[in-house]
C-alpha cells in the first residue's frame, strides 16, 4: 500500500512535495471523497428519486391489444381483436379508447361489430373504495416522503463517518504528541543517567545516584513501548478510512504527523435557547426520518381508511362505427355501453383489522419520535457541556504545563550546583512531563467534544 504523502499528491495538487502534515479537515476531506461507506451513503438520493420515478409508472399510459380465436373442422369459429389505449389519472378515473374487429362462423351476438368495426371510448371511475386515495396514489406519495427522507439519511450515515473518522483522528493524534514527549523524557533520562553514572565513577556523586537515574531511564522506556504500541494501533486504525478514488486502501506513513499542539484552536460554543434551540431539534435529520416515517404511516392509514368503503365501480364507453377511418363521424350518444360494479365484505373484519393496526403502527412511532427528541436534546446538551469544561480544563493546564516547567528549570539549577537532590529534580521534572501529557490530553478531549456536539446537532457534514 502506498503511503500519505502519495495520498497528497493524487488528491491534493495544492500541497507541496515535502507536506507530512495532516490536519483533521484534509484527512476528512479524503474521507469523504473516498471511503466506501460514503459513496454508500451518496447512493441514498438518487435511490429516492429513483422510486418516485417508480411510483408513478403508475400513472403511465398503457396501450393493449387482445386476440382469441378458435379454428375447428376447417372453420373459424370466431376470432376477437380488441386493442386501444389506457390512460390512469390522479384522480383515480381511467381514460380508455379502443377499437374491436370481431369475426366468425359462430361468433356469438353479443360480440357481434360492424364490417369495419367498432370504436369505443370512455372512462371508469371509482366512485366508492379508492375514490379519494388508491394503492396506486399511496404509493407516489410514500416515494415523495422516501426521496426526502433519503436526503436526511444520508445527512445522518455521512456525519456518522466523520464522527467516527475524526474520533479516530484525534486519537492518533493523542498518541503521537504523547509518544514524542516520551520519547524526548527518555532521551533527557538517559543522558543524565550516562553524566550521573560517569560522575560516581569518579567519585563525585553517590552511586545510589546512577541507581536512581538508571531507574527512571527504565521506567520511561516501559512507558514509550506502551506508547510506540498505541501510536502504531492508532495509525493503523486511521488507515482504515483512505481509500483512493477507485476504492484501494492506502496507509498513513510513519513521517506523516498532525499539527503541532500549539496549533490547535480552541473553539467556543454557544447554542442558541428558546425557540430558536427546539427550531435546531426539531430540524435534526435524524426527527427528520422519524417525521417522514409517520408522514408515511400516515398515508398507510388513509388507505386502510378508504378499505371501508363499499366498492362502487363505474364504467362508460361511447360506441360508433368509424367511417373512413374517422372514430368522430356519425357519432350518436344513444350508442353506448356501461357497467356498474359493487362489492362489500359484510364484517368488514379484515379492513378494520387493517385501520387498528395502521393505528397503532402510527402512535408507536409518534411516542418513539418523543424519545428521540428528547434523547437529541439531552446529547446535545451533554456534548455542549463537555466540549466547554474542557475548554476551561486546557486554560488551566497550559499555566499547569508553563509554572510546572518553570519548577523543573529552577530544581535543575539548584542540582547543577548541589543545593538539590535527584530525588527531587527528577519529582519535578516527572511533573513536568505528566503535566505535558494531560494537556495533550485535554486538548483531544476537547476536540473529541466538538464532535460528539456536532456529531448531535448532525452539521459535521451539510448537505
Amino acid at each position: 500500500m502506498r503511503s500519505l504523502i502519495v495520498i497528497f499528491l493524487l488528491l491534493f495538487s495544492n500541497f507541496s512535495f515535502g507536506q507530512k502534515t495532516f490536519s483533521a479537515d484534509d484527512f476528512l476531506g479524503v474521507v469523504l471523497s473516498n471511503h466506501p461507506m460514503a459513496k454508500r451513503a451518496n447512493l441514498l438520493p438518487e435511490m429516492g428519486e429513483r422510486s418516485v420515478q417508480k411510483a408513478r409508472g403508475g400513472f403511465d399510459p398503457k396501450g393493449y391489444y387482445a386476440i382469441n380465436q378458435k379454428y375447428f373442422d376447417n372453420k373459424q369459429y370466431f376470432s376477437l381483436n380488441d386493442y386501444g389505449l389506457k390512460v390512469p389519472t390522479w384522480f383515480g378515473i381511467e381514460v380508455k379508447t379502443g377499437f374491436e374487429n370481431n369475426r366468425g362462423t359462430f361468433l356469438s351476438q353479443q360480440n357481434k361489430t360492424p364490417a369495419n368495426g367498432l370504436w369505443y371510448g370512455g372512462v371508469a371511475m371509482n366512485l366508492g373504495q379508492g375514490m379519494f386515495i388508491d394503492q396506486r396514489r399511496a404509493e407516489l406519495f410514500k416515494a415523495r416522503v422516501f426521496e426526502q427522507s433519503s436526503l436526511a439519511e444520508q445527512n445522518l450515515q455521512l456525519n456518522e463517518l466523520c464522527f467516527e473518522a475524526g474520533y479516530n483522528y484525534w486519537a492518533w493524534f493523542l498518541s503521537y504528541h504523547s509518544q514524542q514527549v516520551m520519547t524526548e523524557a527518555l532521551e533527557l533520562a538517559t543522558v543524565r543517567f550516562e553524566a550521573i553514572k560517569r560522575m560516581a565513577d569518579l567519585g563525585d556523586r553517590p552511586g545510589i545516584d546512577s541507581v536512581e537515574a538508571r531507574i527512571q531511564v527504565q521506567n520511561r522506556t516501559a512507558a514509550l513501548r506502551q506508547f510506540d504500541a498505541d501510536l502504531t494501533n492508532n495509525r493503523a486504525l486511521l488507515s482504515t478510512f483512505l481509500w483512493t478514488e477507485t476504492d484501494e486502501p492506502l496507509e498513513v506513513s510513519e513521517v506523516t504527523t498532525p499539527p503541532q499542539v500549539d496549533q490547535v484552536e480552541m473553539t467556543l460554543v454557544e447554542l442558541p435557547t428558546g425557540a430558536e434551540f427546539d427550531s435546531i431539534v426539531n430540524n435534526h435529520p435524524y426527527l427528520k426520518v422519524n417525521d417522514f416515517k409517520i408522514e408515511t404511516l400516515e398515508i398507510e392509514r388513509r388507505l386502510k381508511r378508504e378499505m371501508l368503503k363499499p366498492q362502487l365501480n363505474l364504467q362508460y364507453n361511447l360506441l360508433n362505427q368509424p367511417v373512413n377511418y374517422n372514430p368522430w363521424d356519425g357519432i350518436a350518444v344513444t350508442n353506448y355501453k356501461w357497467g356498474l360494479n359493487f362489492e362489500m365484505p359484510l364484517f368488514l373484519r379484515k379492513e378494520r383489522g387493517d385501520l387498528a393496526l395502521a393505528e397503532l403502527k402510527l402512535q408507536d412511532a409518534q411516542y418513539f419520535r418523543n424519545n428521540v427528541k428528547a434523547g437529541l436534546q439531552y446529547k446535545i446538551s451533554s456534548a455542549l457541556i463537555d466540549a466547554e469544561n474542557a475548554k476551561m480544563q486546557v486554560e488551566i493546564y497550559r499555566n499547569t504545563v508553563q509554572d510546572t516547567k518553570t519548577l523543573f528549570e529552577a530544581e535543575k539549577q539548584m542540582f547543577d550546583i548541589g543545593e538539590s537532590t535527584l530525588f527531587l529534580l527528577n519529582m519535578r521534572e516527572t511533573a513536568y512531563i505528566n503535566s505535558r501529557l494531560k494537556l495533550i490530553e485535554l486538548i483531544v478531549k476537547h476536540q473529541q467534544a466538538l464532535l460528539k456536539l456536532n456529531f448531535a446537532l448532525a452539521t459535521l457534514v451539510q448537505r
